[in-house]
């Protein structure tokens, strides 16, 4: 293998009603909205991302809001699960926070050293809170919506759900670096870099169910993290070389990414934890304005007619936090 990946680098999704989505992940969740773009691919829609105070690797959650889009079938062939990390302690917290919004939160006890609170956001995405007995060192966004002792700290895990896992196991080892950790019944689970919270990756076999489809309500790809383009461009050749079928290198003015599917149906990114987010406005100014790549400024004012009009939170905006993490990506 050329490389190793580090981690998670984001998690993106298909969504609705792009002020919906806003007011769950940063009323209810206590993200911060670190970009406000388009997708590059198609810029009447927004691509929506958010994370903590800058928008580091391994926080990452990313949304593209289709409008009156048709819901999905969450099922094999996805990452059907999305977990963040909060502190040990928290859940009865956020039970009652999520409660008072309307949304049913149920916690259930995966093992001895973690607890999940599992949701819904309002487009039907399935989402985790993980509260583990390992203490995760990363600062959450001080948001005025939920407190910082009980806050998000960054993902914590996704759950890959396959057919047969063998072949998804497979790559995930091989060709992505990440080792095995713990097994039960029908589930894997796989770490990569350090481990623990922001590294995790389980993979759940499911041979009888439905396979899924990529819609509202769905996860689109999830993302892995290496350090630069450099290394991105030697795993790439390690990969063809391999026989996957890998996109070019696509500029993603944020990072850059490549994209494959492994055998099971999901669809995997291979993203850069450089350049960052503060590349095109200030640290404090995240997620304010519309931000366009250079390529498709000429057509703002048509891009700024098509998508939906959005109010984001003041909220937002306020001093961010002190972090002694690099921008570009978390500690280790």
């Amino acid at each position: 293998m050329t490389a190793h990946t580090t981690g998670l680098h984001h998690v993106t999704a298909i969504a609705g009603d792009p002020q919906a989505n806003i007011d769950f992940y940063i009323r209810g969740l206590g993200l911060r909205l670190v970009k406000k773009t388009v997708n590059f691919d198609d810029p009447s829609t927004y691509h929506l991302y958010y994370g903590d105070d800058a928008g580091r690797p391994g926080s990452l959650m990313t949304f593209f809001p289709w409008g009156q889009v048709a819901p999905g079938r969450i099922g094999s062939g996805q990452s059907t699960t999305t977990a963040f990390s909060v502190p040990e302690g928290s859940l009865g917290w956020w039970q009652n926070h999520f409660r008072a919004l309307g949304v049913d939160a149920s916690i259930t006890r995966a093992s001895a050293d973690e607890e999940r609170l599992s949701l819904r956001d309002p487009d039907g995405l399935q989402l985790d809170l993980v509260a583990s007995s390992t203490t995760d060192p990363r600062n959450p966004w001080d948001s005025s919506f939920v407190p910082a002792e009980h806050a998000v700290r960054g993902q914590h895990s996704s759950v890959l759900t396959v057919a047969n896992p063998e072949h998804t196991l497979r790559v995930l080892t091989e060709d992505l670096g990440l080792r095995i950790t713990g097994e039960t019944s029908g589930r894997t689970r796989l770490e990569a870099g350090d481990g623990g919270a922001g590294n995790i990756v389980d993979v759940v076999a499911d041979p009888s169910g439905p396979y899924g489809l990529v819609a509202g309500g769905t996860v689109h790809h999830i993302a892995f993290r290496v350090p630069d383009r450099a290394t991105q461009e030697l795993w790439r050749q390690d990969l063809v070389e391999r026989g996957f079928h890998v996109t070019a290198i696509l500029d993603r003015q944020y990072f850059t990414s490549i994209y494959f599917r492994e055998p099971g149906g999901v669809l995997f990114e291979i993203a850069t934890d450089t350049p960052g987010f503060n590349v095109d406005e200030p640290l404090l100014e995240l997620g304010r304005s519309l931000k366009l790549p250079p390529w498709l400024e000429p057509s703002r004012e048509a891009i700024e007619a098509s998508v939906a009009k959005i109010d984001v939170p003041e909220d937002n905006n306020e001093l961010a936090p002190q972090n002694d993490q690099p921008v570009g990506g978390i500690a280790g």
